[in-house]
């Protein structure tokens, strides 16, 4: 029998949580989406972005946002699916800076002008980083 087939197998938990993203997403947007996000959420029913959605629920817990009127209190169902989500956000982040590396070396930027930039001592370091990041996003990618 094989494993994806047999009903006493550990469930993989990156598969199970990868499942459960966009049931987090529409949560999270249903439930605390604000401004323009909450337009398009009643308008088109289109979710927020990921790194949105984890920035709101982390700015709600911290008290350092204050809910809308008639907005519901955060739970620890809304934690999770921002835990959910932190994935998610953090690939797309990194693919949002492997790009900018990728163009800041292309408009002629030295290793030591990118390190200045993202605030690191070397430019091995800013090599490294970009090595580091563009192996994740490859990963992320296949």
């Amino acid at each position: 029998m094989s494993e994806e087939h047999n009903p006493f197998a550990q469930p993989d938990p990156e598969q199970t949580r990868q499942a459960r993203e966009y049931t987090a997403l529409f949560r999270l947007t249903e439930r605390h989406s604000t401004g323009a996000a909450r337009e398009l959420w009643n308008q088109r029913q289109m979710p927020m972005e990921p790194f949105d959605a984890v920035r709101r629920v982390a700015d709600l817990a911290a008290g350092t946002a204050q809910p809308e009127p008639g907005e519901p209190p955060l739970d620890s169902d809304d934690l999770t699916a921002a835990l959910t989500l932190t994935p998610r956000a953090r690939a797309e982040f990194d693919a949002l800076e492997a790009g900018l590396l990728q163009m800041a070396r292309g408009r002629g930027m030295t290793w030591q002008e990118i390190a200045f930039g993202l605030g690191l001592g070397t430019a091995q370091a800013a090599r490294q980083r970009h090595e580091r990041l563009s192996g994740r996003t490859d990963a992320d990618r296949s």
